[in-house]
């Protein structure tokens, strides 16, 4: 069954009666362009077959109950209650979006949700962008509230960022929420223009691989809030309101400027990634072999191992394994810390590609990772 028929059939279950409708949106996997977007930059993710569903029927009151066949139980918060921080817990992805839209002048009423997902926890896909837009969208439908998709991103950032605590950018909701299939988003994070860039791997014999590394990541933590603080001090002190706005051209020259050697590798890491953004959809849109790709996909991960600093051993591993196995490219995908590794490579050798990296795990004496296409 897929989520959204277990979150159906569950509901009748759990609440009684049918619910009002079913909602479901994708988790995402970001080709490149990692932690630009709160600098004003430019990403490039694409959504996955993977996502999140909601069943719900609207309360009369502002009780949001929620039943997550994930997590195996039953919470309740009144909306009125929703704060910063407050609830804790998963719930508060779900809680932290009726906060957002009530925050933004919309009333909207409590709700009983059944909610299921596909998406790994914690490896970097997005699986609370997911959760945060398959609510948000209910609510819209269910309010007749009638918000396009880049408010109801932004409601679902705002829970992330203000409820949950993590200080994110909005590509995660945005791919979620304009993903189209046979195709990449290409956002820019300042203007939130969007252009869908056609990946046409299949045509080519390529396959993008996946890799679960079983190194769970965290994002509400001060490893994450510090790179956002870097990059904002990084951006101050070279007058600029956004990192986005330093050119790659004399880079160098400018980086000398900053005394700070933490400041300068952090900010050469958003700006150099900008660049490589730019530069792949150039690829891309030039109708080019896509293989071409893979070299800026590896230079994005050296970037975020050796500057960011963002990488951990089991993901480091997943990449040498790849490319030592004949991957075009390869790179580490989400915030960082543990997570997932995207590779690029022929659609024949995937399973030999993945069996590269399972050998250099149980070496290692890692957890066994696993994967998807």
């Amino acid at each position: 069954m897929t989520p959204v028929e277990r979150a159906r059939t569950a509901f009748a279950e759990v609440f009684g009666g049918a619910p009002q409708g079913c909602w479901w949106a994708p988790g995402r996997v970001n080709l490149i362009g990692e932690h630009t977007d709160y600098q004003g930059g430019f990403v490039l993710p694409l959504a996955l077959p993977q996502g999140a569903a909601v069943a719900a029927r609207a309360r009369s009151d502002r009780v949001l109950r929620v039943h997550s066949l994930h997590a195996g139980g039953t919470a309740e918060i009144d909306l009125d209650d929703v704060a910063p921080g407050t609830p804790e817990g998963w719930l508060g992805y779900l809680a932290g979006v009726g906060w957002a839209l009530t925050q933004a002048g919309h009333r909207v009423p409590g709700l009983d949700v059944v909610l299921d997902s596909d998406v790994p926890i914690g490896a970097g896909l997005s699986s609370s962008a997911a959760i945060e837009c398959a609510v948000a969208v209910a609510w819209d439908d269910l309010a007749g509230l009638g918000l396009d998709r880049d408010a109801l991103a932004a409601a679902a950032r705002r829970a992330e960022n203000d409820v949950v605590g993590a200080p994110t950018g909005v590509m995660d909701q945005m791919a979620s929420l304009h993903g189209q299939e046979g195709s990449l988003m290409f956002l820019d994070t300042r203007s939130m223009d969007i252009e869908q860039v056609p990946l046409e791997l299949a045509e080519h014999g390529l396959a993008l691989l996946v890799i679960d590394t079983r190194a769970p990541h965290a994002l509400v933590d001060g490893e994450y809030a510090e790179r956002h603080a870097s990059c904002a001090r990084g951006a101050q002190l070279l007058g600029v309101s956004e990192l986005r706005d330093v050119p790659v051209e004399g880079l160098t020259d400018r980086l000398a400027t900053l005394e700070d050697d933490l400041l300068r590798r952090r900010v050469r890491h958003v700006v150099t990634e900008n660049d490589r953004v730019m530069r792949l959809v150039g690829v891309l849109r030039s109708g080019a072999d896509p293989r071409s790709a893979g070299t800026l996909m590896t230079a994005s991960h050296v970037s975020m191992r050796d500057d960011f600093e963002i990488t951990v051993p089991q993901v480091d591993a997943a990449v040498d394994a790849v490319l030592a196995a004949g991957a075009h490219g390869a790179r580490m995908t989400g915030g960082g810390f543990g997570g997932c590794v995207l590779a690029l490579v022929e659609a024949g050798s995937a399973g030999a590609v993945f069996n590269a990296v399972a050998g250099a795990y149980e070496e290692a004496g890692f957890d066994p990772p696993t994967s998807f296409i």
